[in-house]
């Protein structure tokens, strides 16, 4: 597929200075970029770096002056690199069918225009919408539902009764509706406690490679749309995730907790159960979250603290042990003055 600069702008807003007619047939980096690609400057600092590139047109946040190439000049460069860049690798569907390997029960129904691909099971009830597609070795248990344009890569389970809405992209190895970790003691004993709940996927999320979403003890495990989980994540039992939420690699969430719209939590973060995280949180990587945390903050470390004051508590760290010498002399100097001072008392 081929695109004049001129149309690229019409579909992301912005703005060409230059020859708008020069035709650009693929998006690639500065320094990877060939005549025919348009690249991209994400900020400032790799402006510079278009003098030296081969790419027929570039887009950046500004007009440059020194730059011979045409520019396509956008608030969000990065947004407008990846819309362009799914313009060009955006495929038609093709509906596949049913492979003769894979196993459907009678009772499922699956849109006709789905693409089911060897040795895919899909249990009884279950409900497959149009145009989805389920790669090899994936299991879909009994009375789960499947939302149309829906994408499930190898090896995924999605256990019975779990919900996944429409455009959902769920890639390998991973697990819906496993059961929660809900156990009671009995002396020593631990005692199970059966988890009859669900997980539910609303629409647009995106679940990265080797997720574990536990179903709910009760009701559901709810991840609202738009969200987008990196790899390696799990997430406990009775679970809300708020709309277009980040959750990055190696997170882990407690059972019954709650997160509100737009929150980010970086690698390795992990939070309690039954704590709130309010609308447009951000959390730092490694933090260990133990309490609510109120809305439209950046926090960061264990015990979380505001961002702010944990750079402050972080700068003094590797101070501690010189601090703590002048401690131990001061406190020695504080004792002989008091001494002295009770000394001299006695004498008068």
């Amino acid at each position: 597929m081929k695109r004049s600069l001129e149309s690229l702008a019409r579909e992301v807003g912005g703005k060409v200075i230059g020859d708008g007619s020069v035709v650009i047939s693929g998006l690639a980096g500065i320094e990877g970029a060939q005549e025919g690609d348009i690249t991209f400057a994400s900020t400032e600092r790799f402006i510079p770096l278009l003098k030296g590139t081969k790419a027929s047109a570039a887009i950046v946040p500004q007009e440059i002056t020194d730059v011979s190439l045409p520019l396509l000049i956008v608030k969000n460069p990065l947004l407008a690199a990846a819309k362009i860049l799914a313009a060009f690798t955006r495929q038609p569907y093709v509906a596949g069918g049913v492979s003769a390997t894979a196993w459907v029960s009678p009772s499922a129904k699956v849109s006709k225009d789905a693409t089911i691909h060897p040795f895919v099971s899909i249990g009884d009830e279950a409900e497959i919408g149009s145009r989805v597609t389920i790669y090899p070795f994936v299991s879909i248990g009994p009375q789960a539902a499947i939302g149309e344009d829906t994408v499930i890569y190898p090896h995924v389970t999605i256990y019975p009764r779990c919900i996944l809405g429409k455009r959902v992209i769920i890639h390998a190895g991973t697990v819906i509706g496993a059961d929660g970790f809900g156990f009671v003691k009995d002396g020593e004993a631990n005692v199970r406690i059966p988890q009859v709940g669900i997980v539910e996927i609303e629409d647009d999320v995106e679940i990265g490679a080797n997720c574990c979403l536990d179903r709910a003890t009760f009701g559901k495990t709810l991840v609202k749309k738009g969200v987008k989980f990196d790899n390696l994540v799990q997430i406990g039992h009775n679970v809300q995730i708020g709309e277009n939420s980040i959750i990055v690699a190696q997170v882990g969430i407690s059972g019954s907790t709650k997160l509100g719209k737009n929150v980010t939590l970086a690698g390795q973060v992990g939070l309690v159960d039954h704590i709130e995280i309010g609308d447009n949180v951000m959390i730092g990587a490694q933090s260990g979250i133990a309490k609510n945390v109120p809305p439209n903050q950046i926090v960061l470390g264990t015990p979380h603290l505001p961002y702010r004051q944990f750079l402050k508590v972080a700068a003094v760290w590797s101070r501690l042990p010189e601090i703590r010498k002048e401690l131990d002399l001061l406190r020695k100097r504080v004792a002989a003055l008091e001494k002295k001072k009770a000394t001299e008392k006695e004498e008068e």
